[in-house]
């Protein structure tokens, strides 16, 4: 279902689309379209976009591309697929009940999920917030044991 959504594999093309896309969440996918998990991701990401296209943008960045090494070093992605929001160009955070708000890791468990959690960023975004609490039950949010290293 990757080939439906725009895929972004050069640093300038991400830049662009985080400046220029104003007054709606950009929500950004970076994994690869070969990982299971990804598919899983891409089809539902597919399936919502009419859904949410008045208020949220979507888009694909390949994971293995080397100029988006960057993003993946600036946004500590080390498990795949990770999905990032932003809005008017600033990144937005979701506290989840996970020790990272910085991004969703894995799969939405359904459309409406996802549908939820945009829904949920964009209205607290209006609102002037840059951190929203997930509209899920911590049932359908998964939990991965993040490390963190000292540099």
């Amino acid at each position: 279902m990757s080939y439906l959504l725009e895929t972004l594999t050069k640093k300038e093309e991400i830049d662009n689309l985080i400046r220029n896309t104003i007054d709606k969440v950009l929500v950004l996918r970076i994994g690869r379209a070969s990982d299971i998990v990804c598919m899983q991701l891409d089809e539902i990401l597919a399936k919502s976009v009419r859904d949410v296209s008045k208020f949220a943008s979507i888009g694909l960045v390949d994971a293995d591309a080397p100029e988006i090494q960057l993003y993946i070093k600036y946004f500590d992605i080390s498990l795949i697929p990770a999905t990032i929001f932003f809005f008017n160009a600033h990144h937005m955070k979701m506290d989840s009940g996970t020790p990272d708000h910085t991004k969703w890791i894995g799969a939405f468990h359904s459309k409406q999920d996802f549908i939820d959690v945009v829904e949920v960023i964009f209205r607290g975004a209006m609102k002037g917030k840059l951190i929203v609490t997930c509209p899920l039950p911590q049932d359908r949010v998964p939990k991965f044991e993040l490390l963190y290293k000292n540099y």
